[in-house]
């Protein structure tokens, strides 16, 4: 993981996690795009830094949060 934001291109096309509320509140944004890794950043800060994971950590992150949703 890396939390230098000149590894994402300016242009990268950010998207809103479907979780996300509707009011600017704790929102999370990942550009998609990136063979092998997952750019992710706060919605609240755009021109602020990224964090750089790799897939498959990306990956293990989310399948525990819906693992975790369900139990």
């Amino acid at each position: 993981m890396t939390h230098d934001s000149r590894a994402v291109p300016s242009a990268a096309a950010w998207r809103r996690s479907s979780y996300s509320n509707t009011q600017g509140g704790d929102c999370v944004e990942v550009a998609d795009g990136f063979p092998g890794v997952l750019p992710v950043r706060d919605s609240k800060r755009p021109h602020g830094s990224a964090l750089v994971f790799g897939a498959p950590a990306w990956s293990a992150f989310v399948n525990e949060v819906k693992a975790d949703r369900s139990a």
